[in-house]
């Protein structure tokens, strides 16, 4: 796929997949986020960068270890996900957080200062070049240095990865051809090492995306999700149909009304070299 295309699918599907983020994703993630800031082990005073921040789901919870005196910046491909950060940090109240609108495999934050450390939460496997992407991160970094980035694993080992071929079946979504793969073996952490990190480190994490029913499930995985663009193209009968097929391939998980879907996440921890 041509990467400027990706990129485009990637701003304008998680546009329309911004307004549900929160409500179908801030507690299905939560393992991931809390395992990622314990790596980072940031410290008051800090200057964070937050890539593919969405809508704060890392950079709030960020903003409060690195009081005082500290700051995030958060950037995200997404105007809608940007709108949504600042609207959220707004009536929180959240005064050392910042957010801004760049393509973080081609741009630069207008904020060039260096950075004491880089985080980026389930962000890479849309890059159609994650390693240009860590090159960036690293060039923001002042020496010494870290960068914490989590992916989804192996795609074996998430329950709900038949949405995409359920989606591509009547619209070729173009989401992410290779959305697993750096999730698979060590790839994470060879790619932080190719984009210049030493000292890098790997985990697995094994979580389970609980929903209370199937209209949470199918909300999380078609509204709220990568292929909310394509979804969006459906007609109400090709909506139907895509839900039922879903819910069929994650039967197998089903607890009561509910679901309890299996999944993993990958993070990985590296320092730019001295």
């Amino acid at each position: 796929m041509n990467p400027k295309l990706q990129r485009r699918v990637q701003r304008y599907g998680w546009d329309k997949a911004a307004a549900y983020y929160e409500e179908f994703w801030a507690a299905q993630l939560r393992p991931s986020v809390d395992r990622l800031l314990e790596l980072a082990a940031l410290k008051p005073g800090e200057r964070v960068l937050d890539v593919a921040c969405g809508t704060g789901l890392v950079t709030f919870r960020a903003a409060k270890e690195l009081l005082p005196g500290g700051e995030i910046v958060g950037n995200d491909i997404s105007s809608e996900m940007i709108n949504a950060a600042e609207r959220i940090g707004s009536e929180k109240g959240v005064t050392n957080a910042a957010f801004e609108r760049i393509d973080a495999e081609s741009e630069q934050n207008s904020d060039t200062k260096e950075f004491n450390a880089a985080l980026c939460s389930l962000g890479l496997m849309y890059f159609p070049d994650p390693a240009a992407a860590l090159c960036r991160m690293r060039d923001a970094l002042r020496k010494g240095g870290r960068v914490v980035a989590s992916v989804w694993g192996q795609r074996e080992r998430c329950g709900w990865a038949e949405i995409f071929p359920i989606v591509d079946s009547r619209v070729e979504s173009d989401v992410c051809p290779m959305f697993f793969r750096l999730g698979t073996q060590d790839l994470l952490a060879r790619t932080l090492t190719e984009a210049g990190f030493v000292d890098v480190e790997l985990e697995r994490i094994y979580t389970v995306l609980d929903y209370a029913n199937g209209d949470d499930a199918c909300g999380a995985a078609f509204a709220g999700g990568p292929v909310a663009l394509a979804y969006a193209r459906f007609d109400d009968k090709e909506k139907l149909e895509a839900q039922a097929e879903y819910l069929d391939s994650i039967e197998q998980f089903r607890s009561g009304d509910g679901y309890q879907i299996p999944g993993e996440f990958v993070i990985a921890r590296g320092v730019k070299a001295e």
